[in-house]
């Protein structure tokens, strides 16, 4: 577990949790799940200290469940916001805990490595007045980065040579902190959404290639329920920021200019995220559609080109009818048939076999029955 206490004028890293809620500024308490369910005892004693409360037998439930949706809840005393963010290895994430959660947790995905990439873990954040205890996976890249981010926007220190980040601004409360860390996962779906598009993008040219044949279905259907899983994350991740800005609109004007501000931009920072995360709504149903359309346009291509083969075969049975007709007449055991005594009579029939086969082709081609349809 890492402890951070946030101040206007800088940043520390505490070794141990503090007895008493700071003079000033906030605390981050961020914790792996295994961590947190090893110490939660100790976590719900320094709450207790800290803000005065502790958190219900339910939230802790629901920050301990590493399957749970995108959802967002509240007491009197404090916030609840669990948002999933993409998991940082190539195949889905390996249990990070032995809780109970995890007996179920998905298999291995085959695919492209971008599908891959899809598989999600869900961050708990627990929003007090002056505490913010987020709850992450063992692997979680996203606590570790903004840590990183956050210790070297801190003002200067002189005894540790340390220069602050040009044009940083450090959280100015545990729901601006919360905010943060939840645009940085959305950051996360806003990247993946070019390597998806790349990825169908590759598809659909194979898909349309006149002569080639697609044989990469079972990645075709894997990238139309990833998309569709997604979408679904998505939509759970708008409905969670969507019930935190309705719960904003709720709280209580302050009573100094500089408390109304940091409202106003907490509302501005809620609308920005949810604006990131209908984005990435909306490009993954576009990716859907357009998935859908170009498999569908792959079978009228399809069905097209063997339009094509039995327009040509009927075309040339048509062409070998007469023949065969002149032929069979020309078999038949008679003795008096015109032309079958005569010297020249084979040369006769040939030329008109000829001439009715040059016609006949002469006018399918312009007809268009032999011509192949253009695929370009």
């Amino acid at each position: 577990m890492r402890i951070f206490h946030i101040q206007p004028t800088g940043v520390a890293e505490l070794s141990e949790l503090p007895e008493a809620p700071p003079a000033s500024g906030f605390l981050w308490l961020a914790c792996a799940r295994a961590a947190f369910q090893e110490q939660l005892p100790t976590l719900q004693g320094a709450l207790q200290q800290l803000a005065g409360m502790q958190l219900v037998d339910l939230h802790v439930s629901d920050l301990l469940n590493a399957q749970l949706p995108s959802r967002y809840d509240y007491t009197s005393q404090y916030d609840l916001l669990v948002f999933r963010r993409l998991a940082t290895t190539p195949h889905a994430a390996p249990p990070d805990e032995p809780s109970p959660a995890d007996a179920t947790h998905p298999a291995k995905r085959s695919g492209p490595l971008v599908l891959r990439r899809i598989d999600t873990n869900p961050v708990g954040f627990a929003l007090l007045d002056q505490v913010l205890l987020t709850v992450h996976p063992a692997d979680c890249a996203v606590r570790e980065a903004y840590a990183a981010r956050l210790l070297a926007a801190a003002p200067a220190d002189p005894r540790e040579g340390r220069m602050p980040t040009p044009g940083a601004r450090l959280p100015a409360s545990p729901a601006d902190l919360m905010l943060r860390l939840v645009n940085t996962m959305v950051d996360g779906y806003l990247d993946l959404r070019r390597d998806l598009t790349r990825q169908l993008d590759h598809w659909q040219t194979e898909l349309l290639k006149p002569r080639a044949r697609f044989v990469n279905w079972s990645s075709l259907l894997d990238a139309r329920m990833a998309l569709h899983n997604l979408d679904e994350i998505c939509e759970d991740q708008r409905s969670a920021i969507q019930d935190w800005i309705d719960t904003l609109e709720t709280w209580a004007p302050p009573d100094t200019p500089a408390g109304a501000r940091e409202l106003d931009l907490l509302k501005v920072r809620s609308r920005d995220v949810l604006e990131h995360i209908e984005r990435v709504v909306h490009h993954v149903r576009r990716l859907e559609q357009s998935t859908e359309t170009v498999v569908q346009m792959h079978f009228s291509v399809q069905s097209n080109r063997t339009n094509d083969i039995m327009r040509t075969l009927t075309a040339l049975t048509a062409v070998f009818l007469p023949l065969n007709l002149i032929a069979g007449i020309f078999g038949m055991n008679f003795d008096f048939i015109p032309l079958i005594h005569k010297q020249d009579g084979f040369w006769w029939a040939t030329g008109a076999m000829s001439v009715i086969a040059v016609a006949l082709v002469l006018l399918f081609w312009r007809k268009r029955y032999l011509a192949r349809t253009s695929t370009r």
